[in-house]
């Protein structure tokens, strides 16, 4: 059971499928559903502080280098495009409903740089950021916990 708590937290941490990829995959393993949960969020909880902090690092150390600086302003464009028009004029409520929606693209990464391109004061970030993976979470632990019931009644 250890291993399959430890992918799914590799998994939930991941930027190809944060906790959209982790829960379903240690339900799926036969994992009680609160555990899943629980490493699921806390995995992609971590995202925003740990994703920040190298951000920082990184800009601060490789911005003179030319490709970096092009490969960031293109993905800068890129999460900004994503957020939208409507985000950027909500901040908050629109940062929180990105990072809420269960679909690829969207979710605590993009947030996170979306939060910077768009200079969201951090705490405010951080906030809405984790109500929007919080939400997302229960939406897959939802979902997957249904989905196993209507399997059942089959």
């Amino acid at each position: 059971m250890f291993e399959v708590l430890f992918f799914t937290f590799l998994l939930s941490i991941s930027p190809l499928g944060e906790a959209r990829a982790g829960i379903p995959y240690a339900i799926l393993n036969d994992v009680h559903i609160g555990w899943a949960f629980l490493i699921g969020l806390i995995a992609n909880l971590l995202i925003y502080p740990l994703f920040m902090w190298l951000i920082d690092t990184f800009n601060k150390k490789l911005w003179p280098n030319r490709v970096y600086r092009k490969s960031v302003v293109k993905l800068s464009k890129r999460a900004k495009n994503g957020v939208g028009a409507d985000n950027q004029k909500y901040g908050f409520w629109g940062l929180m409903i990105f990072v809420m929606i269960p679909l690829p693209g969207t979710g605590a990464y993009m947030g996170t740089i979306a939060a910077n391109v768009l200079k969201i004061e951090r705490k405010k970030a951080f906030l809405a950021i984790s109500l929007g993976v919080v939400s997302s979470c229960v939406i897959m632990a939802a979902a997957m916990y249904l989905g196993a019931k209507g399997i059942q009644l089959l």
